[in-house]
């Protein structure tokens, strides 16, 4: 049948017709929100480059805590700004770190009966460097080094686990870090923490305000030796084929937008829990256009929310949450 007989916008004629026959939606429960641990009290310093966004002190961490679990929001992702830094990142593992210490104070509230809280396991933000794990000289320059790196992931998951994380996240794009960490959880009586995996990290100019925000731009050099090609896809699916094998509970695309095709092919091939990561420079993007009156905020922001759901993820990591939680609800 075609037209006349067949009208597809007899479907479309009122909104109530529109929800009903609605393929995908996006609840406020879906989405995580970032959060920026700084020492100090009574901090909340807005990041330029992402505005809206603000680098926390601990007590106005838990305010917004408090914030996103009335308004529904599904968890909290923590990155740090330690104090200090070194070549090694031992603020990423120690358990007074600014983590740590954010990660038990929300965990002592109301907001932590309604919230998820999910650790970052990375070293970039505390080491000196700013790269992702350890550093070798070699004849060529400096060089990351892949095995000695693991011991301190494991070591940082176990710490931020014993803190008061519901669920760890490697962002660091070492080979065999997934199994590293399972191992380290397992030992330190923390076998029911679920390892939630940036199985497909890409090097990609799409960080670039999360650098700032983060304070863990590399001093030298790039990340490409160890985030993935962005022109690879079979590559992304290897990745979260090994990273599963070794123990992943779930799995986190990153960036987000640019890569629908990667979410959506990962959907079709594994079974596990798949986030994505509406990452720095696409918000930052909407947020300028927002500024310039180019497009409508409220309409944008859920709609980008949409498409990435529609690609196949089943929660967002995204600097929106609060926004759009609002927006929903």
């Amino acid at each position: 049948m075609s037209f006349p007989e067949v009208r597809m916008r007899r479907l479309r004629r009122s909104e109530p017709m529109r929800a009903l026959v609605r393929e995908t939606s996006v609840e406020p429960g879906d989405l995580i929100y970032p959060i920026f641990l700084c020492t100090g009290e009574g901090v909340r310093r807005e990041i330029s480059s992402m505005p809206g966004v603000f680098n926390l002190s601990v007590d106005e961490a838990v305010k917004e805590a408090e914030n996103a679990a009335k308004l529904g929001v599904g968890g909290l992702l923590f990155f740090g700004l330690p104090e200090s830094k070194d070549e090694q990142g031992s603020g990423a593992w120690d358990d007074n770190g600014i983590v740590q210490q954010g990660l038990r104070a929300i965990k002592a509230s109301a907001a932590s009966k309604k919230l998820l809280l999910i650790a970052d396991v990375c070293l970039c933000e505390y080491t000196s460097h700013g790269h992702c794990g350890v550093l070798v000289e070699t004849g060529d320059g400096w060089t990351v080094e892949n095995d000695p790196t693991l011991d301190l992931l494991g070591q940082t998951a176990a710490s931020l686990a014993r803190a008061g994380a519901d669920i760890v996240a490697p962002s660091d794009m070492m080979d065999g870090r997934v199994a590293a960490i399972r191992s380290a959880l397992d030992h330190l009586d923390c076998a029911d923490t679920p390892i939630l995996s940036y199985a497909s990290k890409f090097a990609s100019a799409f960080y670039g305000p999360f650098r700032e925000a983060a304070d863990s731009a590399p001093q030298f050099g790039d990340r490409k030796s160890y985030q993935m090609d962005a022109a690879n896809l079979r590559e992304a699916m290897r990745e979260i084929d090994l990273d599963i094998g070794e123990g992943a509970d779930m799995i986190l695309m990153k960036p987000a937008m640019p890569y629908l095709d990667v979410i959506r092919a990962a959907r079709e091939r594994v079974e596990v829990p798949i986030g994505a990561y509406q990452v720095s420079g696409e918000y930052s993007m909407l947020m300028a256009a927002f500024e310039k009156g180019w497009l409508d905020r409220d309409r944008a922001i859920l709609e980008s929310l949409l498409g990435i759901r529609r690609a196949g993820a089943d929660f967002i990591v995204t600097y929106f949450a609060t926004e759009a939680a609002k927006l929903l609800g």
